[in-house]
């Protein structure tokens, strides 16, 4: 089939809900019949009962997530100018609220929320981070590409599409350059830090944008504290620490080449080296430690603790004991800078994790700040699958 022309599929009457309320996912319950031989990547037209059109997208499964929706507009064909529309529309809004001359990098592309399902592009000073999550968005990879290099004009492309989840998808892990030339390490810089990132072999995409709000608001806590920072990675709050003056900051991570960039990051930004001490050692047995009146802000940045539905109740035990060790060595009058980016525990959830911790470990906790998504990860208001990140920032009494 030429690219951008489509198949209709009938969706079921009483499936028609969320498609008109937006949201970009179809299962294959909700459609009547699915054609055989339909490969995923199809452009395809929804439609009613009656013939209605509902909305566009790319056909991707034929169990679970059907239909993926990149737009409800009908006259809309899928072809190069599609995805430079839809690229140069992403690029537009970063530019006006994002970027500006101390900040380099962001995320461009957040998948269903751009209207690029499965697609991941995160912008690093002149370069370009892509991940291809599923098979319908690989299919479009040289038109996407195309117009990357087109509108964005990146000095590289380098694809890290090592995700788990390209497993369940059915597809092989693939990373490499895409495009132009990447080097080993690129300089960015945020809020008028600069980081090194390690796109090729980094965790992700090599550096945790979506906490850059977080890192900045950090900032006004950390004067002249005692600030423990777990799960530290490359140091991105341990340099904002520094920065706004803390006292001492104690940085812990289980990898030890995140610890050695994280060492350079220090350098990079010109922070006094003497107040910094990384502790290459599992957060989880760190915080076991004796460790009373040592700090005053602790922050808790851990990676997923629940990857699926199956883990939630193992993961919500992960991060109730991680917050309680925290709450009963902090300094009373600290805070408490706890964060989860596990998409299947919600924000109540983790506020009801949060209470339990402090009463297990005898402290009152006052929330003085709930932060969630940045700006350069907009979220479809449908789409509530999409939410996966939350921060509280908490005084301890």
């Amino acid at each position: 089939m030429p690219l951008g022309m489509s198949n209709q599929l009938i969706v079921r009457h009483n499936r028609r809900g969320p498609i008109l309320g937006h949201h970009p996912w179809v299962f294959s319950g909700a459609l009547q019949t699915i054609p055989e031989g339909l490969i995923s990547g199809t452009n395809v037209q929804l439609v009613d009962e009656a013939g209605n059109f509902l909305a566009q997208g790319y056909f991707n499964s034929y169990s679970q997530i059907a239909v993926r929706i990149w737009s409800w507009d009908k006259n809309e064909e899928v072809n190069q100018d599609f995805f430079n529309r839809r690229i140069k529309s992403a690029l537009e809004l970063r530019q006006k609220y994002v970027a500006n001359k101390e900040t380099d990098s962001y995320r461009l592309i957040n998948s269903e929320n751009d209207f690029l399902p499965g697609l991941i592009v995160d912008k690093y000073a002149d370069y370009l981070c892509v991940q291809f999550h599923t098979q319908g968005i690989e299919f479009w990879q040289q038109q996407i590409i195309t117009a990357l290099v087109s509108i964005v004009k990146p000095k590289g492309i380098y694809e890290r599409s090592d995700m788990v989840g390209r497993g369940i998808e059915g597809m092989e892990k693939k990373t490499g350059l895409i495009f132009g030339t990447v080097p080993e390490k690129v300089k960015i810089k945020e809020n008028g830090y600069k980081f090194l990132v390690d796109i090729i072999g980094g965790q992700k995409t090599g550096f945790f944008l979506d906490q850059r709000d977080k890192r900045a608001v950090l900032q006004k806590y950390a004067e002249k504290r005692q600030v423990l920072n777990c799960f530290c990675y490359t140091g991105g709050f341990s340099v904002y620490a520094l920065g706004a003056g803390a006292n001492r900051v104690v940085s812990v991570d289980a990898s030890e080449g995140a610890l050695k960039l994280a060492e350079e990051n220090i350098k990079l930004n010109k922070l006094e080296n003497e107040k910094n001490e990384f502790i290459n050692t599992d957060v989880k047995e760190y915080l076991r430690r004796d460790l009373n009146d040592q700090f005053d802000l602790i922050i808790l940045d851990p990676p997923a603790f629940i990857k699926d539905r199956r883990k939630i109740k193992e993961g919500i035990f992960g991060y109730r004991k991680i917050n309680e060790s925290a709450l009963r060595i902090i300094k009373t009058g600290g805070i408490l800078i706890t964060c989860s980016c596990s998409a299947h525990l919600s924000l109540a959830d983790f506020r009801y994790m949060l209470s339990e911790a402090a009463g297990r470990a005898g402290r009152t906790v006052q929330i003085l700040e709930t932060l969630t998504h940045g700006v350069d990860h907009p979220e479809l208001v449908a789409f509530t699958e999409g939410e996966y990140l939350k921060c509280f920032i908490a005084h301890v009494m």
